[in-house]
């Protein structure tokens, strides 16, 4: 039985977990920055790493006590290297760091995004079949990836520009709505009526699995406030008006992700499954649409409580990374880290 801590600091959320073997989750605990940063629409990194600065060290001790052990029951110490902002990972690594010297532990830095994909694969480990579809639909992320087994994948498509995620925050911020944009648009879109604009996703020749929302996010752009419009200039539209954008927004975004999955799992018919991962899984718009696209291929979601950034998805996955002799305390924070960089020789402990 191995014990491993977590910690998460990607971004704006706080995270620390205690997960058991890499699926018992002991404890989970998140703290979120969006009060701080919603005045600015948008994330402000300097002010993110000063607050991880500040709530990390309670953080970890709440993870801890939630729990019900301690320091010296952890055999594993897992942190989110990568990708990220600069300052943010230095927090959570250095933490992590910390704590493997002074407890004389193993650490292993894990690719956030991977464990975006882990978060749906955790609880059902033991059904998997592989090989499965990834499909990360994430405020920072989007793409898709055949995955052969943990830690071994194949990149099939990704987003040339905007993520997804970054997408729904754009086209909230235009249409003046709080940050975080997603949940906003889908709170509007269950009452709108997506027929009402026509929004269409872009296509990229010769790249038929490859995402483009850039398009999208200035058609909206366009229609709430006029051709040529920029982002201060002010809505043309009703504010009843609001709702029928969002549904059509969301529609065609959401569309672009289920035929591209469709594609893929065309070109490679012995994928048994679809895995997703990312914030925007929260959504419950793309789970009834995923449902109704494929009733008859199994598909793993993340559990709500694992959707947005959260260390349990990196304890459980370091569990899996880890090799006899960890990482060295040199390891380097990476801001820029795909599923490619990944080293896919990890020997399960």
């Amino acid at each position: 039985m191995t014990l491993v801590l977590g910690i998460e600091s990607t971004c704006d959320d706080t995270g620390c977990a205690v997960v058991r073997d890499g699926v018992e989750i002991l404890s989970n605990v998140v703290s979120s920055q969006i009060d701080i940063h919603n005045a600015f629409g948008g994330v402000v990194p300097e002010l993110a790493s000063r607050h991880h600065i500040d709530i990390i060290i309670p953080v970890i001790q709440k993870a801890l006590e939630d729990a019900n052990v301690t320091l010296d029951d952890i055999g594993l110490f897992a942190v989110a290297k990568g990708p990220g902002l600069i300052g943010s990972l230095l927090i959570g690594l250095n933490a992590a760091k910390a704590l493997a010297f002074a407890t004389k532990k193993p650490f292993v830095g894990v690719n956030h995004v991977e464990a975006h994909l882990y978060a749906a694969m955790m609880p059902a480990i033991e059904k998997l079949v592989f090989p499965l579809l990834g499909v990360v639909i994430s405020g920072g992320h989007t793409f898709l990836a055949r995955i052969d087994a943990i830690g071994e994948y194949t990149i099939i498509g990704t987003t040339v520009d905007d993520a997804i995620g970054e997408a729904f925050d754009k086209a909230a911020k235009i249409m003046g709505l709080p940050y975080p944009g997603g949940p906003e648009i889908e709170k509007l879109a269950i009452n709108g009526d997506a027929s009402r604009y026509d929004f269409k996703p872009s296509k990229i020749k010769g790249r038929p699995f490859d995402f483009s929302f850039s398009g999208l996010k200035t058609k909206v752009l366009y229609t709430v406030k006029g051709q040529s419009s920029q982002m201060k200039s002010p809505l043309i539209i009703e504010e009843s008006d609001k709702k029928h954008v969002a549904a059509a927004f969301q529609e065609a975004a959401f569309s672009d992700i289920i035929a591209k999955a469709s594609l893929a799992l065309e070109k490679y018919p012995d994928i048994n499954g679809i895995v997703f991962g990312g914030g925007v899984t929260n959504n419950d718009a793309i789970r009834d649409i995923v449902a109704k696209k494929f009733p008859e291929t199994p598909v793993f979601w993340p559990a709500r409580a694992l959707t947005q950034d959260n260390a349990a998805m990196i304890a459980g996955l370091g569990y899996h990374h880890y090799s006899q002799e960890g990482d060295a305390l040199d390891l380097e924070p990476m801001t820029r880290l795909a599923l490619e960089d990944l080293d896919n020789t990890y020997n399960k402990k």
